[in-house]
């Protein structure tokens, strides 16, 4: 399917300079500095608890920072105060007592630009043929199987093309066989919209596939362990190839930091160990 050019919009680019971040006061994370080059998708990993859902949402702007500099641009280098975005959340958030087609429209419906009634409809209907929901746009999500309540998902989140995708563990209630279908689905809706994407997961295999770049964070206490560059993420495919001698490279490399956080972690806590 070919989304047609007026309907595209760019990705914005983010840059983050000594961020910190935190809820109720507490500082989680702190003198964090990257980039998101607009387009690319950033991975973030790690432990439970050391901080990727607090990033995450402080990066969409639905936590304030507790200090350091959080900025957007678009394609021209204006700085951008709030980019056109859309999350997906852990649990996908479709709304049980509206139809596929409802479910789809809605950002449509609730976007600050008017959005003529024969565009919607025509969005919707190109939006439930790529989805593979033909057929189907009079459901409601309760009678979906899981992998098309995850497209449907994707879907209602990509329609009103974001600048920005927002992804906080969506596949994660999946099995690792539907999972990555999911990811290949993804990355061939990514190849058709320039949207830069965010997302957390605990998956690493998920991250070495779909990520640009990757910020590998430790916990205990929480800090940026290493923000790597994926060697075997390619930019026309949006993806990696999962044969490839880079892919493994990647996953190695991430289980291999993340192993070494967590063995360290290990030793601190346990007092004979550190005594010998």
């Amino acid at each position: 399917m070919t989304i047609a050019p007026e309907a595209r919009t760019c990705a914005a680019e983010l840059n983050v300079k000594d961020l910190a971040i935190g809820h109720n006061g507490k500082t989680l994370l702190k003198h964090l500095t990257f980039s998101v080059p607009a387009g690319s998708s950033l991975a973030i990993v790690g432990e439970s608890g050391c901080g990727k859902s607090t990033l995450l949402t402080t990066l969409a702007g639905l936590l304030p920072a507790l200090g350091g500099e959080l900025s957007w641009r678009d394609a021209q280098g204006s700085v951008l105060k709030h980019p056109n975005s859309s999350f997906v959340w852990q649990q996908l958030g479709l709304l049980p007592w509206k139809t596929v087609q409802k479910n789809l429209t809605l950002p449509l419906l609730l976007s600050q630009h008017k959005i003529p009634a024969a565009d919607c409809a025509d969005r919707a209907a190109a939006m439930i043929e790529e989805l593979g929901l033909s057929g189907l746009e009079n459901r409601w999500p309760a009678t979906l199987s899981g992998g098309q309540r995850q497209r449907l998902a994707l879907g209602r989140a990509l329609i009103a093309q974001p600048a920005v995708l927002f992804m906080d563990e969506p596949f994660s209630a999946l099995d690792a066989l539907r999972r990555e279908r999911l990811q290949d689905f993804l990355a061939g809706m990514r190849r058709r919209r320039p949207t830069t994407m965010i997302f957390v997961t605990h998956d690493i295999g998920e991250a070495a596939f779909l990520a640009s770049d990757i910020l590998l964070l430790g916990a205990g206490p929480s800090r940026l362990l290493e923000h790597y560059a994926n060697p075997a993420w390619r930019s026309s495919e949006q993806c990696a190839d999962r044969d490839s001698p880079e892919f493994v490279e990647s996953v190695y490399h991430i289980h291999n930091v993340l192993r070494q956080c967590a063995a360290h972690n290990a030793a601190s806590c346990d007092p004979a160990g550190s005594a010998a």
